[in-house]
């Protein structure tokens, strides 16, 4: 099915995400930074609780920081060659990090004067559910916080420098509602650069395309929450409390992803149900079904490797780049930092100033798998660890006041995630 966009209502309206556009922006950011400003990070992912792969090719972590006192971050890697080396090895990149940056680690710096970067009226393409202002949220604080990572300063967002980069390419945002607002927010960045006769969003079912016709180039998502087949496929109708992932079958998905030229995915809150996860072993047509059921760190792993196994087939490391993004935390409980009261992200306006702040709803187990999986890639892929900067913003949800009815999160009453969109640097 196709549907045209404008105005309001960019990508598809039935999932609800739990962070705010500003804090998309961020993400989005990160992205630009991944993709133009290329550091090379190491071939190892030296963790103590990590079963050791020998690394096929060195894997580029965006961000390594440690994960404070719970030893379950992506942490700092060996640096084996000079960064304008690495640089000329892959595509699309015009720079290299000053050596040390490591974007993760640093702190949310509140910016009067440089932010936002827009206001959400002036963005056709935010979801309704997620114009705070337009639903009532009191403040604009949220909107001013600007990322600063220790020992290095990121460059401005430069929004030519992008579509340029994007000239005669395929980027797609790929995974649940995170990639979704990144995959929106890096639209809203850039499209006001661009002619409206010249711009266009279409959607077809799962796939959201933004064609930029001057620049031959388009900017899309496409709705897989799990990667693989599963029964919460639907791009629209989702909220499925008994969730079901079919194996290793990503097929029916990565038929979509073939020609892209810039790939992000990411997958995580839906796999946070409290249970272990149902999988199926033959088809969801079949009418006698063969589930079985497996933990979730074997089930995510067991999806990622898949992914990375068609990653490598299908992708060409010398015209092509490959990032997965990591998990996104909850807010669902003040006294997690230290608030006396029971409260939750409700009303919350300023970041969480404890630096090592690891809340509770984020999986130590799941980052651990994401590191095992990726660090035996033979082609670059760049591990994009938004964590730990996440973990700080309690007052970057979506129901920042109550007037505005969404969870905090909590994996159970939402459609999951955060987006590589958000973050403002």
């Amino acid at each position: 099915m196709k549907a045209q966009h404008g105005g309001n209502g960019g990508s598809r309206g039935g999932s609800r995400s739990p962070f705010l556009t500003s804090y998309a922006l961020t993400l989005a950011f990160i992205t630009f930074v991944s993709v133009l400003y290329f550091k090379d990070f190491s071939s190892t992912l030296h963790q103590p609780f990590l079963r050791r792969p020998t690394p096929r090719h060195r894997t580029q972590i965006i961000s390594r920081r440690p994960l404070h006192g719970h030893g379950n971050g992506l942490e700092k890697a060996e640096h084996h060659h000079a960064a304008a080396a690495a640089v000329a090895q892959l595509p699309f990149a015009v720079g290299a990090a000053p050596a040390g940056c490591d974007v993760g680690q640093g702190e949310w710096v509140y910016d009067e004067v440089a932010r936002p970067w827009y206001q959400e009226e002036e963005c056709p393409y935010i979801q309704p559910q997620l114009t705070c202002q337009a639903h009532g949220r009191p403040d604009k604080a949220y909107q001013h916080w600007r990322w600063q990572p220790r020992g290095c300063s990121l460059p401005s967002f430069n929004a030519t420098l992008m579509l340029e980069m994007l000239r005669g390419k395929r980027m797609l945002f790929v995974g649940d509602s995170l990639n979704r607002g990144q995959y929106v927010s890096l639209v809203c960045l850039l499209h006001r650069l661009i002619p409206e006769s010249s711009k266009s969003m279409e959607t077809f079912d799962s796939l959201t395309v933004f064609r930029i016709k001057d620049y031959n180039a388009t900017i899309e998502f496409y709705w897989a929450p799990f990667l693989a087949e599963s029964n919460s496929d639907d791009a629209v109708v989702h909220r499925i409390a008994d969730r079901i992932v079919r194996g290793t079958s990503i097929e029916k998905h990565a038929k979509f992803w073939k020609g892209a030229d810039i790939l992000v995915f990411n997958t995580y809150l839906w796999w946070m149900t409290g249970q272990k996860m149902k999988i199926l072993q033959n088809s969801f047509e079949d009418k006698n079904k063969d589930i079985i059921e497996m933990e979730t760190e074997d089930a995510y792993g067991m999806v990622l490797n898949a992914v990375l196994k068609w990653v490598e087939s299908n992708m060409n490391p010398k015209t092509s780049r490959v990032f997965f993004v990591t998990m996104s935390p909850t807010h669902t409980t003040s006294k997690d930092w230290g608030e006396d009261t029971d409260g939750n992200c409700y009303n919350q306006t300023t970041p969480i100033k404890d630096l090592s702040y690891w809340g509770p709803g984020t999986s130590k187990g799941l980052m651990r798998v994401i590191g095992e999986v990726f660090s035996t890639s033979k082609i670059p892929v760049g591990v994009v660890n938004i964590t730990q900067l996440s973990e700080y913003r309690k007052d970057a949800h979506t129901q920042g006041s109550r007037t505005h009815g969404m969870s905090c999160s909590t994996p159970s009453s939402f459609s999951p995630e955060l987006r590589l969109g958000h973050l403002e640097a």
